[in-house]
């Protein structure tokens, strides 16, 4: 199946949609998933967010677009590391949702350019435990504090 979204075309295989045959998570499931992928990303820790992602899960942005494979999160992930320290998820609110669920948070820390202050939500698609999909929409204007010179 293809999904239209304004210009963009992005394929989403049938059996990651909204299927009645997909299991359901319960809430100690979605805060299991949900708190391991932030506890990976938050240190940096590879190993960790290579567990919570199914293997060919991918990553899609609203900012570009595009989906990423793991390993491309991955060197997103170094770099955001790179960029800002002491981060931190904050106001995380989390809602069970067909095969998967919602998270809405805000992401915080230290940049060159000033203080990190940056709104996001997510739609996970979980299998077996693991992320299978995820789309992330986020403004990029709280994130130019990431990319400021010296």
């Amino acid at each position: 199946m293809t999904v239209v979204v304004t210009a963009h075309t992005v394929s989403v295989p049938l059996e990651r949609e909204y299927c009645p045959h997909m299991a359901e998570l319960t809430e100690a499931e979605m805060h299991d998933v949900g708190d391991r992928l932030l506890a990976g990303i938050g240190t940096a820790d590879e190993a960790l967010v290579r567990q919570v992602y199914a293997p060919d899960a991918l990553i899609w942005h609203n900012f570009d677009q595009r989906e990423q494979t793991v390993d491309e999160n991955l060197v997103t992930l170094h770099d955001l590391h790179r960029r800002a320290q002491h981060l931190q998820y904050t106001e995380i609110r989390r809602f069970l949702s067909p095969g998967g669920f919602v998270q809405q948070h805000v992401l915080t820390g230290e940049a060159k350019g000033g203080a990190l202050k940056m709104p996001a939500m997510i739609r996970f698609w979980v299998e077996g435990g693991r992320i299978t999909r995820l789309e992330e929409y986020l403004d990029t204007r709280q994130a130019m504090v990431l990319y400021a010179t010296d």
